[in-house]
């Protein structure tokens, strides 16, 4: 499949991250192609559709459109710690994706990919994720009821087998392997589930234990974070059992890089992470354009504007980012 005028969209960044530093971020599925349905999915509802890897871009061409943005970025002066699959989707239901991470070896930059791990039991998904510097998978839960509530997965997958999958890449995995757990009020951050996790995550080889909680806009509405004193419990009873365990409940900061050209810069980046006012308005002021610039992106449906924990943010509809059917 080859790219067309939205392979901007592949390409976003450099954004920054509170785990990568300064991430260009590859959206190498096209929207909402994902196994999972998250409650607190920044990119917005959709139903789990897939669990079996296809080709969607060429790896050549998404190499290149990569390639190119780090030949902008570091022409600027500005700086790129990793080239992360942080695709509003998953990433390993590409099945190019291996070749995409050799493709873009020559680039000298660290790799890294931010998976669900649902497809995780699979050998070749295990093998493919192994190329890669630095890998996140997901473990919101290990109770079955509990992970079908939050991730709303599709119906073939089986949390067993999943589990399974995670603790066989720890095992075999050389690189730097994090786990990031989601923590949603009143669904998953009580003790026992905690505990339940932290149990598992502790017959890993991990270098950190990420927990996490909604910053962005969800998926359903009414998804909150836990209050500060259930998000340190949870803290504290994972430190009990874990050897680093870090929590990911601030905001990132607005430093986003800027192309030059700010449509496409607000398209690409709101595709894949939705921005607070303060981050779009330090974009627009590195390129000297003014607010009309979102008015009209708004006005004309290519952005929308929602409100989430007192900010305004703004990110792309799920249906200007489907590809058109002919």
């Amino acid at each position: 499949m080859a790219l067309d005028d939205s392979s901007a969209e592949i390409v976003f960044g450099p954004v920054p991250s509170r785990r990568l530093g300064r991430s260009v971020g590859i959206n190498n599925v096209p929207p909402k192609t994902c196994s999972y349905a998250c409650i607190y999915c920044q990119v917005g509802p959709a139903p789990p559709k897939d669990v079996l890897p296809r080709s969607f871009y060429s790896p050549a061409e998404v190499a290149a459109v990569v390639s190119e943005r780090v030949r902008s970025v570091t022409a600027a002066g500005d700086t790129i710690d990793y080239l992360t699959f942080v695709p509003d989707g998953e990433p390993t239901l590409d099945v190019g994706l291996a070749e995409e991470i050799t493709l873009l070896r020559p680039l000298g930059i660290d790799v890294a990919v931010i998976t669900n791990a649902s497809l995780i039991s699979r050998p070749d998904v295990r093998a493919t994720l192994a190329l890669a510097d630095w890998v996140s998978v997901k473990v919101d839960s290990v109770d079955e009821g509990i992970w079908r509530r939050v991730n709303h997965p599709h119906q073939a997958l089986q949390l067993e087998d999943i589990l399974h999958g995670i603790t066989a890449f720890s095992r075999d995995f050389d690189g730097v392997l994090t786990t990031e757990t989601m923590l949603v009020a009143g669904v998953n951050n009580g003790d026992e589930p905690i505990r339940q996790v932290a149990d598992f995550l502790a017959g890993l080889d991990v270098a950190v234990s990420y927990i996490s909680v909604p910053t962005r806009p969800p998926a359903v509405r009414g998804v909150r974070p836990p209050s500060a004193e259930a998000i340190n419990a949870a803290f504290q009873l994972m430190q009990q059992r874990l050897l680093q365990v870090e929590m990911l409940i601030g905001y990132e900061g607005d430093n986003f890089a800027s192309t030059g050209d700010p449509v496409a810069d607000l398209l690409s980046i709101c595709a894949v992470h939705p921005m607070r006012r303060s981050a779009v308005e330090s974009l627009l002021a590195q390129t000297g354009a003014n607010w009309d610039t979102v008015g009209a992106l708004v006005a004309g449906g290519r952005l929308v504007e929602t409100d989430f924990e007192g900010h305004r943010y703004y990110l792309r509809p799920i249906a200007a980012l489907r590809p058109p059917t002919s």
